[in-house]
């Protein structure tokens, strides 16, 4: 039972014999043990089991084997007899078996013997040999088991004998290899020779010494590499190389080969670190140094020599050099950490070598702060707004500025500067909010303008804060009273009258997003005045394009929809002749605008003119306020007037002539302006200046009027001017004749004084010089035997007729003389003057005076132009001395006669000047 495919045996199931079934073989399997059962054809069946070892006996089955078919061996000629050869073994597997070897055939001369030995056959020299003899044995040797056998072959080459060994060249050789060869180049080849020949001449070669960077052909002798050579690991081997024969025995020979490794740039430059990182503060001066990188370069020579470059790199847009040399990393230029606060360059270290190796590094430097860029605020000016009315306490705004600095250099401080006078807001000075210290009233201010600092020391910034404050309708409407002063000159120029808007009612609400409303409460019944309820714009009725004056009382009202206010509007309207006109003068005022001129200083002008005028104030006519727009920056105010005379009868229209009110007002320019509170002005140069006019013609200044001007307004008034045009004619005066007035005329040629009188001829007229007792413009008038006639007795004089004919004249108390209480003589107390018409003359005048005075100095005479320039005539003593100063309006010559002891000695000294211009 328990047997496999292929078991051996079997047994009959009835006998019980076992007997073979297959083949056996001992070789394969010696022994076998297996159970046998035994059982019976009972019910139930009952069984035995017994246990069968068998063991396979060995027969002569088998023959020897040789483990290998063929042998080859090399035996010297000069092998000594005995000299074991090869040793062949065969292989039987039967039991117990004893092989022998025997050789069969081949042994010429039975040069080799066999023996059995340890189950293998020992080939033996039996004999000498002889290389010339036979060079080559094939032996047959079998193996036998006594009835099987086997065969193999043995050859046995005959050498001839090794009598020469190898011989090399030179026992040291030296050769140079690059280090960046690769693996398997031939560095040399190294050969020895050998005088033998065959095998004992075939040379093989080896190192003694493993090296594993290089390899040797033991057939070439070629050296080659095996592993990358590296200069800076190792610059040099020495390989001891052994030649070798095949002879028997072998003979060699040594050489020593030494490579020198030659260095190539197969190296870069290597830092000492792998990044490097620095600090430096932004206001050090440029070419600071900042760090330092190294490297190493493994090379040698030029190859290993190392310098540094930012080229192909990053330097920091050039802000930074690197030494080539030392590696110093410095500034180049001055750095500003708020631009750049942190720098990532990258710097080479390039060594010598062709072609040059280059290593980068990263380079870290940072700047450091320095308290260097003030605080900034978001803008210049700010602008805040406010309710009015808003609560104490409220934080109205936060004012901040920014620091690029860092740290504690960034830290900002407020405060208000300027403009916090008195204090109504407080600026906190960490946060910067600005906080309302008092009541904020719009009408009282509506704008708040400060200066806020913030600092960060020792800097500082400024901006400028406007704090505009938002109305809020809690004040009236403020009206005052007003005149609307509306001059009518009456010309035949059509349009001339002011159809439209003249002006505004001069209304004026604190609340600026007030609307207001107008409204004539009375007095305008005649609508005289026409208004526009919703601007307050005011025109004039055509109704009032006449010649009449007219005064009117009217009653305005203005409302913003919860307060108002009312006031009193008077309308005057003044019919501007030609006759005013041309009796006018043109006062100029320093130092004042047309507004400020009509209110408040309009009336205290007037009074001030008529009280110097001594003439009612409502005689004065102002009629033109116009800026003089000649005179550049300076604020000139002109202002042209008209005058009657005090004791004129209204209706007959008698003015002061235009040179009077001339001479009035100049002379009295102190007291006008202490009265009038302005400050008046020379009279400015008339055209007629600059003598335009040929020959003797004489240039008479025209004024013509524009009456299109529109109203002038200011708080209280709106003015309507009658602007003056100033032009000129050329005419030739009396005394002058020709077609183009060229020719003087002798007016004395036709004796006009008579026989009572000698004539003086003057430009463009004559003068009478009366006899004693005769008086009157030609010496017409006798006191002896005329009669009494307004004028005939000067200064105040009482004009007397006497009974028997001719008059008498009646002086007033005083210096007068006789006989017509003239006065030839005046003394003049300190500070005291005369005044005259002034010269007219422009060609020639004779002027004579006499004096007496104790004074060193003094003014005797003098004529010139209201407006202090220009041509004059000044007749002074100086210094005891008479003197003469005079200009023709560009320069001013002097004339100082000598007078031996002066002037100045109490007596009368006479003195004539004649002017001659022709």
């Amino acid at each position: 039972i328990e047997t496999g495919t292929g078991f051996p045996f079997a047994i009959n199931n009835s006998t019980g014999w076992i007997v073979v079934a297959f083949e056996l073989d001992r070789e394969v399997v010696d022994f076998y043990s297996f159970r046998v059962e035994a059982q019976d054809q009972g019910t139930p069946a009952k069984a035995s089991m017994a246990s069968v070892s068998v063991t396979i006996l060995d027969v002569n089955d088998n023959s020897p084997e040789f483990t290998q078919r063929e042998y080859s061996v090399r035996l010297n000629e000069d092998a000594a007899v005995g000299t074991s050869v090869l040793t062949v073994s065969a292989v039987d597997r039967d039991a117990n078996s004893i092989v022998t070897y025997q050789i069969s055939s081949g042994n010429t001369r039975n040069r080799f013997s066999i023996t059995s030995q340890s189950g293998g056959g020992l080939i033996s020299l039996a004999l000498p040999l002889d290389y010339k003899l036979e060079r080559q044995y094939l032996l047959t040797i079998a193996a036998s088991d006594g009835t099987r056998q086997d065969t193999a072959k043995v050859v046995v080459n005959v050498t001839d004998a090794n009598t020469h060994r190898p011989v090399f060249q030179s026992s040291h050789y030296t050769i140079s290899i690059n280090e960046d060869r690769p693996v398997g180049t031939t560095v040399v080849v190294i050969s020895a020779t050998d005088e033998d020949t065959g095998e004992n001449a075939r040379i093989t070669y080896l190192m003694e010494d493993s090296i594993p960077q290089f390899s040797i052909a033991a057939e070439t002798g070629a050296v080659t590499t095996q592993m990358e050579l590296d200069y800076e690991d190792q610059v040099s081997y020495t390989l001891a190389i052994t030649a070798q024969d095949n002879g028997i025995p072998q003979k060699s020979d040594t050489t020593y080969l030494e490579i020198l490794v030659s260095d190539v740039n197969d190296n870069a430059p290597q830092f000492l670190r792998h990044s490097y990182q620095g600090s430096i503060y932004e206001d050090v001066p440029t070419f600071t140094s900042v760090l330092q990188v190294s490297a190493t370069d493994r090379d040698s020579g030029l190859n290993g020599r190392v310098f540094y470059t930012f080229q192909g790199g990053d330097d920091g847009d050039g802000d930074f050099i690197i030494e080539s040399t030392s590696g110093i990393v410095r500034t180049l230029r001055r750095l500003d950490r708020e631009n750049v606060p942190l720098y990532s360059l990258r710097a080479f270290a390039v060594d010598k070598g062709v072609p040059a190796r280059r290593t980068p590094v990263e380079i870290q430097v940072t700047v450091l702060d320095i308290n260097d860029n003030p605080p900034v605020f978001e803008q210049d000016e700010f602008d805040i707004f406010v309710e009015e009315n808003s609560p104490i306490g409220l934080v109205v705004a936060r004012i901040t500025a920014t620091d690029p600095d860092e740290g504690t250099n960034a830290q900002i401080m407020y405060q208000i500067v300027e403009g916090n006078i008195p204090e109504v807001f407080q600026l906190d000075i960490f946060s910067g909010e600005l906080t309302a210290l008092a009541d904020l009233d719009y009408e009282t201010k509506a704008e708040y303008i400060m200066v806020v600092q913030a600092t960060s020391a020792p800097l500082v910034s400024r901006a400028t804060i406007h704090v505009r404050l938002r109305d809020t309708n809690d004040n009236s409407p403020q009206l005052k009273n007003f005149e609307i002063l509306f001059n009518n000159y009456i010309t035949n120029r059509s349009g001339s009258f002011p159809g439209g808007i003249i002006g505004r009612i001069p209304a004026h609400d604190p609340d600026v997003s007030d609307h207001l409303t107008y409204a004539f409460e009375q007095g305008n019944e005649l609508n005289l005045v026409l208004l526009d309820s919703h601007n307050g714009d005011l025109r004039l009725s055509p109704a009032l394009d006449n010649n009449r004056p007219l005064e009117a009382v009217m009653r305005v009202s203005v409302s913003d929809g919860v307060h108002s206010a009312t006031a009193q509007c008077t309308l005057r309207v003044t019919v501007i002749t030609d006759e005013m006109l041309s009796n006018s003068i043109t006062l100029r005022l320093a130092d004042m605008s047309q507004e400020r001129f009509l209110s408040p200083l309009l009336s205290r002008f007037l009074e001030g003119v008529a009280a110097v005028l001594a003439t009612p104030r409502h005689h004065v006519v102002l009629f033109n306020i116009q800026t003089d727009t000649d005179v550049g920056p300076a604020r000139i105010l002109n202002v042209s007037l008209s005058a009657l005379l005090p004791a004129a009868v209204p209706g007959t229209s008698r003015f002061f002539s235009s040179e009077e009110l001339q001479e009035r007002l100049y002379l009295n320019r102190s007291l006008l302006a202490a009265t009038t509170a302005q400050r008046v002005l020379p009279f400015d140069d008339n055209v007629c200046l600059r003598e335009p006019c040929e020959n003797y013609m004489r240039c008479v200044s025209v004024l013509q009027f524009d009456s299109s001007a529109p109203f002038l307004a200011s708080d209280t008034i709106l003015f309507r001017p009658i602007h003056p045009v100033t032009g000129l004619r050329c005419r030739c005066p009396p005394g002058f004749t020709g077609d183009y007035c060229e020719t003087e005329i002798d007016l004395c040629y036709s004796s006009p004084c008579g026989s009572n009188g000698r004539c003086r001829s003057r430009e463009g007229g004559y003068t009478c010089e009366c006899h004693e007792d005769f008086t009157g413009e030609h010496c017409e008038l006798s006191a002896r035997g005329g009669r009494c006639i307004p004028g005939v007795c000067q200064n105040g004089a009482t004009c007397l007729n006497l009974l028997v004919g001719g008059f008498r004249c009646q002086c007033p108390p005083g210096h007068y003389e006789k006989p017509f209480c003239t006065m030839s003589t005046r003394s003049f107390p300190p500070r005291s003057f005369l005044t005259f018409h002034g010269l007219r003359q422009r060609f020639h005048f004779t002027l004579g005076l006499t004096f007496a005075t104790q004074e060193r100095d003094g003014l005797l005479l003098y004529n010139g132009r209201f407006n202090e320039r220009h041509d004059f005539v000044a007749l002074e003593i100086v210094d005891e001395q008479l003197q003469l100063t005079f200009s023709a309006g560009e320069t001013t010559t002097t004339v100082s006669p000598f007078v031996p002891g002066g002037v100045s000695d109490g007596q009368w000294h006479r003195v004539q000047l004649h002017y001659y211009n022709k």
